[in-house]
């Protein structure tokens, strides 16, 4: 079915009511590496329910943890085949700290759908307010879909990120296990290109790969420790391109510039000196 921006821009996809748990929110942290220290109070604060921490980006999983079933691509004006489609961006921005447990209501439409040759990209948003009405946090997803370009669309603005002309400020190396895709699926995304070889090398890769939301989480949980003291409260915004894949068990080396209030970001995989996240930008207090 070819892309109708007519009718995609602009839909609304309805709303869905949610709710979650510490136990939701430490599953979360495990599935992006939380604990590997698990002696460490730093650690704990992500795995252990006493004093616990919840990293911003939680909001891109926190809808979505019961389902059992994989993603469709499927709204007015669109239907794309899964093994076409790879995240091809994430921003969230939390208007307070996500609270340990809680309940929201989510509303989703879709933005804009962008024409880039060989391919499309769908932008989603979605607003989320708690049970009382004060918002939570608002997130947008750009997905890439290989093929579906060519429908007349409009192929958008530049969104890269100049970096300073200097060293980073900091450099933080960030291990993946062999079996990351299979914990980090538990949280929601039960895309079959994270854990079926089959399904990947049809999809065009040679083994599954890490989820794009993963390699996401587990560099803001990273640049947070490693920058921000472990202060949740401080992020407030995360926005990153992916730029490439990862495989599970592949080390992450992300480098940070500081600028002002925007920590500057840039992911590659060590083994391969591949590009993993880019145009990454946090926004701190």
């Amino acid at each position: 079915m070819p892309i109708d921006p007519a009718l995609a821009i602009g839909a609304d996809l309805g709303e869905v009511s949610f709710s979650w748990t510490a136990s939701d929110v430490l599953l979360y942290h495990l599935a992006l590496g939380a604990g590997s220290d698990p002696t460490n109070p730093a650690e704990l604060r992500y795995a252990y329910e006493r004093d616990l921490h919840v990293l911003p980006t939680f909001a891109t999983v926190a809808a979505n943890l019961r389902s059992v079933d994989a993603p469709a691509v499927r709204m007015p004006g669109i239907e794309i085949d899964l093994a076409k489609v790879v995240h091809g961006a994430q921003a969230v921005t939390v208007h307070r700290p996500i609270p340990v447990e809680g309940k929201a209501v989510g509303h989703t439409r879709v933005v804009d759908v962008l024409d880039k040759g060989k391919a499309a990209v769908v932008v989603s948003e979605t607003s989320v307010a708690g049970s009382d009405g004060t918002p939570l946090w608002t997130a947008q997803s750009r997905i890439f879909a290989r093929g579906e370009g060519g429908f007349g669309g409009r192929r958008g603005d530049s969104e890269k990120v100049e970096r300073p002309d200097r060293e980073p400020d900091a450099t933080i190396d960030t291990p993946t296990l062999p079996q990351q895709a299979l914990l980090y699926r538990l949280c929601g995304d039960r895309n079959p290109l994270h854990a079926d070889p089959e399904f990947a090398r049809g999809a065009g890769f040679d083994a599954p790969i890490l989820h794009g939301l993963c390699t996401y989480g587990m560099v803001a949980k990273a640049v947070t420790d490693a920058v921000l003291d472990g202060d949740v409260t401080r992020a407030q915004s995360f926005s990153a391109r992916f730029a490439g894949v990862v495989f599970p068990g592949e080390t992450l080396r992300t480098r940070v510039w500081q600028d002002g209030k925007r920590l500057l970001l840039a992911t590659n995989t060590v083994e391969r000196d591949a590009p993993a996240l880019a145009d990454a930008v946090l926004i701190t207090t």
